[in-house]
């Protein structure tokens, strides 16, 4: 297991697009699977997490088996990235609980600003102009989607900003490492780090379990979170992590119409436009790096 199988005769720009929207859809069938377990069956979010990310480790066992490139000279790396990652789950976690899918995956939109701006200054990549206005077009989409300004906004909706800026110094990190290690030893070093972290937050309500109606879910989330890890890591290592960003804003529509579809949440008229803006803007920076 040591790249996506997408067809070789795909421009690299292209193909790394197309990587990092498999992970959108993942990530957005994880998120429904998540909060299905804890907003609906009553899973305590702390053990949701622990149990999503347990299992997405023992359905990557054969990479461990195999080897899978687990060597490392980049230890800390891998924890500094593990304990703003295991921040990032706990928070967005207990943001699910609270707040309605597509209001939190909206919020979340804020990552990619802190991903273009760590990955000029840290990783001296390019900031073109075009990249940073598909950014800033994916951005403005998420927002006319998530109305702050509407009734619906809440403090709560503030969780997952916090999760999004956690996250994007993982996902800095995770370019950094893909310059000198595979693919599935960075998707194993997460999920294998991030259950001790998972274990004290679950400890600290005492390691209630969850019901029985919420383990369905929390098998699918697990399985697509270790699937979510390994396509997102191939991604950054296949492009820039500039170059990535308005893909990743692609999971916001995923999200909600999966939202719309599995708790009945309906999008509001700012959906349509909204997602459009996010998705040309994607299409059109393709286009253009193509």
């Amino acid at each position: 297991m040591t790249h996506p199988t997408f067809p070789a005769r795909l421009p690299a720009p292209v193909r790394a697009a197309a990587i990092m929207t498999a992970a959108g859809i993942a990530f957005a069938g994880l998120n429904v699977a998540l909060q299905w377990a804890t907003m609906t069956a009553g899973a305590p979010p702390p053990a949701a997490a622990f149990w999503q990310y347990l299992i997405a480790l023992l359905l990557t066992l054969p990479l461990i088996l195999r080897g899978g490139g687990l060597r490392t000279k980049h230890p800390l790396w891998h924890l500094l990235r593990v304990m703003l990652a295991a921040g990032g789950v706990q928070v967005w976690v207990m943001g699910l609980s609270v707040v309605p899918i597509w209001q939190a995956i909206a919020l979340s939109m804020t990552s990619p600003f802190f991903v273009v701006a760590g990955a000029a200054l840290l990783l001296r990549e390019r900031v073109t102009a075009a990249r940073l206005a598909a950014t800033v077009a994916g951005f403005t989409g998420a927002m006319v989607i998530l109305a702050p300004w509407s009734e619906s906004f809440s403090a709560y909706s503030l969780l997952p900003v916090a999760a999004a800026a956690l996250w994007a110094g993982t996902s800095l990190i995770t370019k950094m490492l893909t310059r000198h290690e595979p693919a599935s030893g960075i998707t194993v070093y997460m999920l294998a780090l991030l259950l001790p972290f998972n274990a004290l937050a679950w400890g600290g309500i005492g390691f209630e379990m969850p019901p029985a109606e919420a383990w369905t879910a929390l098998l699918v989330a697990g399985a697509l979170t270790a699937l979510a890890q390994y396509l997102l890591t191939a991604a950054y290592a296949s492009a820039d992590a500039t170059y990535l960003q308005p893909f990743d804003d692609l999971k916001l529509p995923l999200n909600i119409l999966l939202g719309w579809i599995v708790f009945a949440q309906a999008p509001g008229l700012g959906f349509w436009p909204g997602a459009a803006l996010i998705v040309i803007a994607s299409l059109s920076l393709m286009r253009r790096e193509t």
